[in-house]
């Protein structure tokens, strides 16, 4: 398999398994709270992750000047995002989650105004304008409103943690932490398991597990291995080869895997206000990022 070929095939089989992520979440909430989930995903992930750093022979060491970056990051990228997220998913659908969280480049750009002065073209701001009315389409589709910003907390802390995503990717790009990417991913992802603990010990979650059924538990390994595990994994497998600006395109087919796993894993109703709400989410994040050129018929 030809190298470029490969990284696309790597980045693919990240985005299907952080959109089914959505998906998976939602399917154990009525069992385990927030805390609870993170810290089972983190812990088996961290877990499969040092597997593959040994099986790799990966140096497990790192520089001491890192560990506040990597606390830093983990904390915001690991730790509160994930609280946000799944504290979200109680109260919103795992297909509405996939539509809003395909929003955060456009915080990303706005953020990159203020603190790296980057420009703010004519197509930047009308893809931000489309992007505001597909989020509106996509909150209002479930109360009613044709065009409009529903009353749920759900909404407003799956929007919150596009921005948080967003502040993420500039400290990564502002720190540039000179380790290889599983390192980091692990490090990351035990810190995100040890955050999680002193929850757990107040909340007793424990308790818990036994209530959960085999497909439930599955769920749970799925996010463990496939999502905090080989989706990072292969998703820095795919940036050693090709360009990041072509693998952020990979991004824009996350919430259709979230949506079509929805609708077959959760029976959530198809809402078509909904759908076109998302559509036009991903044209205005495409023009947002100025990727036009990347979807024009225009011979080279």
């Amino acid at each position: 398999m030809k190298p470029q070929l490969a990284a696309s095939f790597f980045a693919t089989i990240s985005i299907s398994f952080w959109g089914v992520s959505f998906v998976s979440t939602k399917a154990v909430l009525d069992k385990l709270d927030p805390y609870t989930l993170i810290m089972l995903r983190f812990a088996i992930g961290a877990a499969f992750l040092l597997l593959v750093l040994l099986l790799k022979r990966y140096p497990l060491q790192i520089p001491l000047k890192y560990i506040p970056h990597l606390i830093v990051l983990g904390v915001l990228g690991v730790f509160i995002h994930q609280v946000i997220q799944v504290s979200a998913l109680k109260t919103i659908d795992a297909s509405s989650a996939g539509w809003i969280i395909s929003f955060s480049p456009v915080f990303t750009v706005l953020l990159s105004m203020i603190f790296l002065h980057e420009k703010l073209t004519f197509l930047k701001t009308l893809g931000i304008i489309t992007a505001i009315s597909g989020v509106l389409m996509v909150t209002g589709a479930r109360s009613g409103q044709t065009l409009g910003f529903a009353l749920n907390i759900g909404y407003f802390l799956m929007i919150l943690s596009t921005l948080n995503w967003a502040v993420y990717s500039i400290l990564v790009r502002k720190l540039q932490i000179k380790l290889p990417s599983l390192v980091v991913t692990f490090y990351m992802s035990l810190l995100g398991c040890v955050l999680t603990i002193p929850f757990l010990m107040r909340d007793r979650g424990w308790e818990k597990f036994h209530l959960l059924s085999d497909s439930e538990w599955a769920h749970i390994l799925f996010l463990g291995i496939f999502v905090s595990g080989i989706g990072y994994w292969y998703w820095s497998k795919a940036l050693e080869v090709l360009e990041a600006s072509k693998v952020s395109m990979f991004i824009y087919m996350e919430p259709l895997f979230t949506f079509i796993a929805a609708v077959l894993l959760l029976r959530e109703k198809i809402f078509f206000i909904s759908f076109m709400g998302g559509i036009i989410i991903i044209i205005g994040v495409i023009m947002v990022n100025g990727q036009l050129k990347y979807f024009s018929w225009r011979k080279r």
